[in-house]
């Protein structure tokens, strides 16, 4: 097994003035020894910004999460880029995952229109309304290649490959269309609060933080946010659909 670890190092360039700082964080990787099973983690962040102008902020992030037991394990990989301008914010996003160091499922979000939301597989208010309204989005859209869908679990603990497969396969998802995806904590809920402005409420991602939102959010080809929807609502279900058409109208 593998000891955690964690390193931070912050500079400034001073040709360009920009200040970096890079965080380095293994979570280590265990195993339980009552039934078995190992996990584990780590990721890397690049941080930047020249202090006298917030328009070149930027930040990269790799996040990887292992788990399963002896010849059977899995594996997620997950790299995301942001930056912005004046008025909007700039996203990119991969995923990959494994089973037994074999490549199982690729995602890329790259010149594609997508919309996210973020879920739990025993939730038992708004998420299944939720996920049944992503289905309705999926079949509105199932021919056309120029969207995707992404569904986040916030509870990565509970949500395992194994249990998200099953979940997807309860709720009809098509994996071509729509992924259902988890990773580390931390990661998910950054990503929530800083990537796609899910929620407005701080936290740390730590044990006692939590994110329940019935929002969808729109994501345009140049990774734009383009809306914000309630995904319980019938209503906002229509319009991110109007939207979604009026996006490829644009893109065409």
């Amino acid at each position: 097994m593998r000891p955690a670890s964690y390193a931070r190092e912050e500079f400034s360039d001073e040709e360009t003035g920009i200040s970096t700082t890079k965080i380095s964080c293994d979570f280590g990787e265990n195993q339980d020894l009552d039934h078995g099973l190992i996990s584990g983690g780590w990721m890397k962040e690049n941080w930047a910004i020249h202090p006298k102008d917030p328009n070149s902020a930027k930040v990269d992030s790799e996040w990887e999460k292992t788990g399963g037991r002896k010849g059977q394990m899995w594996r997620t990989n997950v790299t995301a880029a942001m930056h912005s301008n004046k008025s909007h914010f700039f996203i990119s996003a991969n995923l990959k995952a494994y089973e037994n160091g074999t490549l199982i499922f690729t995602k890329d979000y790259e010149n594609k229109i997508y919309v996210v939301d973020f879920v739990f597989t025993r939730c038992g208010s708004i998420c299944p309304i939720m996920t049944n309204n992503m289905k309705i989005i999926q079949d509105k859209f199932l021919e056309n290649d120029n969207l995707m869908l992404l569904s986040i679990s916030v509870t990565p603990n509970i949500d395992n490959v194994e249990t998200l497969k099953k979940y997807a396969k309860s709720k009809g998802v098509i994996n071509s269309k729509w992924n259902i995806a988890t990773g580390n904590k931390k990661h998910i809920y950054e990503l929530a609060r800083k990537s796609y402005f899910a929620v407005l409420k701080k936290g740390d991602g730590g044990l006692q933080d939590f994110i329940h939102t019935p929002n969808f959010i729109l994501i345009d080809k140049k990774k734009q946010i383009r809306g914000i929807y309630n995904g319980t609502d019938d209503i906002e279900i229509k319009r991110v659909i109007n939207d979604i058409k009026t996006l490829q109208i644009k893109n065409s």
